[in-house]
């Protein structure tokens, strides 16, 4: 357990409601592509699985990030609650991106998320698979930033 002075409300045990609001914050932290304003929803020795690689505290978090956005350009995500008890949330999220080649791809993933009492993120488990997409086939078209309000959700778009 990671002692801290920081807070990230809300804070667990989550109910469906503050674990529907702990998704959207998310999604919008990493549509601002921000890594450093990313890492801040971490702890400082939080663990990573994403795909095949594994990351420990926030500095490597950062630099995997910078990395990935570097790489995955036009990035735009939607995440959906799937599931939550406690201090755990489960997640499922698409995102579209494209190459410096100009393929496009929509990413699909689950993620499993649990929280320390002051609701940093302690542990992020993330399975995800790419499919290339014709960028005729994109359905994120919002301006690069938080997905509007009025954006359709995964289940809405059908994902």
């Amino acid at each position: 357990m990671t002692a801290t002075s920081e807070s990230r409300p809300p804070v667990p045990p989550f109910t469906r409601e503050t674990a529907a609001q702990k998704v959207r914050m998310a999604e919008d932290g990493w549509n601002s592509r921000d890594p450093a304003r990313v890492a801040l929803a971490y702890t400082v020795d939080s663990a990573w699985r994403n795909r095949a690689e594994f990351l420990s505290g926030r500095e490597a978090i950062a630099e995997f990030l910078r990395r990935k956005w570097a790489r995955e350009l036009d990035y735009r995500l939607i995440k959906e609650l799937w599931a939550f008890a406690e201090a755990r949330i489960a997640v499922r999220f698409a995102y579209e991106w494209h190459d410096d080649s100009g393929n496009w791809f929509r990413s699909y993933g689950n993620e499993n998320w649990e929280f320390d009492e002051q609701g940093l993120m302690r542990r992020r488990i993330a399975s995800i698979n790419d499919l290339p997409i014709q960028e005729a086939d994109r359905q994120y078209r919002w301006p690069l930033g938080r997905r509007p309000d009025t954006h359709p959700g995964l289940s809405e778009l059908d994902l």
